[in-house]
């Protein structure tokens, strides 16, 4: 059986954050990336024109 990429990558933050991920809670983590992922690949491939600027930041 293969190994996903996302697996690791879920193993590979866990260790990293010191975050402990149960195999239970894998599916539902795994999940959530996948939606996340989906939504920025929606963002990144949205073109923007030239004439675009960031907006302002203002502060209090």
């Amino acid at each position: 059986m293969a190994v996903d990429p996302l697996d690791d990558y879920i193993d590979a933050s866990s260790k990293a954050l010191a975050l402990p991920v149960e195999e239970a809670w894998k599916p539902a983590v795994r999940a959530n990336l996948e939606v996340s992922l989906k939504l920025a690949r929606l963002v990144d491939e949205f073109a923007l024109p030239d004439e675009a600027e960031p907006a302002s930041v203002y502060t209090a």
